[in-house]
């Protein structure tokens, strides 16, 4: 056994209701800065609760609206400099990955304006914070877990790269999750955040870093979301609610143990394609599976078994689980390929090799229980077009 170190927020609250328990800040602080994405929040109410719960605690208050998917450098410089000039003590941000992803990086340039993107953007290379200002995050959507993580995807459009921030200094003060926030989901996006959530699991419990303290987090998010993934999509409000809370487990888990390189590949073919991030990770993640289990076979059949799956061997329980994961994205109406994703082969041929290198020099990569040569991420790639696994020589 190592050292090791295992962060999370400092507080988070759970349940149905839990963002009135943001009245809280009202003892401590004075200014709030609101970061949320396009018009969701807005639309569903949530966005004028949760004003109306700071306002009421005695705070005041700013919005900072907008935050594009998959956002840009330029919407967090953009968003640091209103922070700037409004000087807030606590930063909240509310609804999906991207906004909580963007407002966790604004942070940083509102903490230190002296700062540049690229001082930031290789792994735990960010400046001491909280100096200003402290974060709380809302989720609304049940997959990235960003509300316990120390990770924030940014992409820089002028290089098609999208970049995995990575600091414990980025991990919010305050987590909610609020299963309320989590009903207004369409079923389309329920699927691909869920599918996110379960490859955080999965890549979490045979990544680098697991630990003892990881590994029950991963294990016990990968037997929820088997049990309420499937019902949540097709409208189970209860069994929403507790993928609520199974996607952010998986985020404790991988937020301390790291990822692997479905991540890596996701984080790219994204980038390129415009393809959803959890699209990506539910496409890929048997491919990588096939790739990683001559290194870690013993671990993913230990997923097979905590999940009842049948098999007298480790490579049989390893071939089931590949076999469930198939079903379950088949069940979710995922693509089997990223070619019945909608990508074209030149396309995907032009820039297989950008992909592939830049997939290898991803900071999730480390990570991954197998080491892989930018021919393996062109292989792994190529088998996931084709919907072909045998191409992989694992």
């Amino acid at each position: 056994m190592i050292m090791a170190r295992f962060t999370l927020p400092r507080d988070l609250y759970f349940g149905p209701g839990a963002m009135k328990e943001l009245a809280v800040l009202g003892k401590t602080r004075k200014r709030a800065m609101i970061v949320s994405g396009g018009s969701s929040m807005k639309k569903s109410g949530a966005l004028d609760r949760l004003e109306a719960i700071l306002k009421n605690a005695g705070l005041k208050v700013k919005h900072f609206e907008g935050v594009e998917p998959d956002p840009s450098v330029e919407t967090v410089m953009k968003g640091a400099k209103a922070m700037q000039a409004f000087e807030p003590d606590v930063i909240v941000a509310i609804g999906g990955g991207s906004p909580i992803d963007a407002a966790k990086a604004m942070w940083v340039f509102y903490e230190h304006p002296e700062k540049t993107f690229d001082d930031i953007k290789n792994p735990f290379t960010m400046p001491v914070l909280r100096q200003k200002a402290i974060f709380a995050a809302v989720p609304s959507t049940s997959g990235t877990a960003t509300e316990v993580t120390a990770f924030s995807v940014i992409t820089d459009y002028a290089t098609k790269v999208k970049y995995p921030l990575a600091d414990f200094e980025i991990t919010p003060d305050i987590a909610v999750v609020d299963s309320d926030l989590a009903e207004t989901m369409p079923p389309r996006l329920t699927a691909h955040t869920g599918l996110d959530a379960l490859t955080h699991a999965i890549e979490a419990y045979v990544a680098g870093l697991h630990s003892d303290i990881s590994d029950p987090l991963a294990i016990k998010a990968i037997q929820m979301i088997d049990n309420d993934l499937v019902a949540s999509y097709n409208g189970d409000m209860a069994a929403r609610g507790r993928m609520h809370i199974a996607q952010c487990l998986a985020g404790m888990a991988f937020s301390n143990a790291l990822l692997g390189i479905t991540h890596s590949i996701a984080h790219k073919i994204g980038a390129q394609f415009h393809l959803p991030h959890g699209l990506c990770n539910a496409i890929l993640q048997p491919y990588v599976i096939q790739f990683n289990r001559k290194a870690c076979e013993a671990r993913y059949a230990d997923i097979a078994r905590a999940l009842g799956l049948p098999g007298a061997t480790e490579k049989q329980l390893v071939n089931v689980l590949i076999d469930k994961i198939c079903a379950l994205n088949e069940s979710l109406d995922i693509p089997p390929t990223l070619e019945s994703a909608g990508v074209d082969r030149e396309v995907f041929q032009k820039h297989l090799d950008f992909i592939a290198k830049n997939a290898k020099q991803d900071p999730c990569t480390g990570a991954n229980p197998r080491k892989a040569s930018v021919a393996d991420f062109k292989k792994i790639l190529t088998a996931a077009y084709d919907g072909t696994p045998s191409a992989i020589n694992w």
